[in-house]
């Protein structure tokens, strides 16, 4: 199976915000962030001959970061994360929803993220996260809840 190209230098320019953002959200911690992002590109950089397209890289680096979050939790119990003192938002309403998001369980954490900030389409998120497309709309329905609830006190008008 012959892939495309890699310039794993370009890739990591490109995608990295997204791929951070991602380890972010699921870990809720810089420093596990960083451990995650870190494996993502080392992945990349042993497995490159398997990418077939620019479409297909997205979605392997997304799945890989995904899967990486996971076994990062799978590995050792650890304390609640604290919560990080500065995430870049374009308003402080966004800031709140982003924190909300934040404190959501994984399941409803992932797709909300996948949906709202990078933009995956119910079906997109379905396939990588191997779920069914009806499984990924009730994780939005119960997660959009979970923020209508959270932020209800500060704002709820934002979800």
């Amino acid at each position: 199976m012959s892939g495309i190209e890699i310039d794993v230098d370009g890739v990591l320019r490109q995608h990295s915000d997204m791929v951070y953002k991602i380890a972010l959200s699921q870990t809720k911690n810089r420093a596990d962030a960083e451990d995650v992002f870190q494996e993502v590109f080392l992945r990349l950089v042993k497995h490159q001959k398997k990418i077939q397209s620019e479409e297909h890289l997205k979605a392997w680096l997304i799945r890989v970061a995904l899967n990486c979050c996971k076994k990062h939790f799978t590995r050792s119990k650890r304390e609640a994360a604290q919560p990080l003192p500065d995430i870049p938002c374009a308003s402080p309403e966004e800031n709140d929803v982003y924190w909300a998001v934040l404190e959501l369980p994984h399941k409803y954490r992932a797709v909300i993220h996948l949906f709202y900030y990078e933009g995956f389409s119910v079906k997109e998120i379905g396939e990588l996260l191997n779920s069914k497309e009806s499984t990924v709309k009730s994780r939005l329905f119960r997660g959009r809840a979970m923020l209508r609830e959270r932020l209800s006190g500060e704002g709820g008008e934002y979800v």
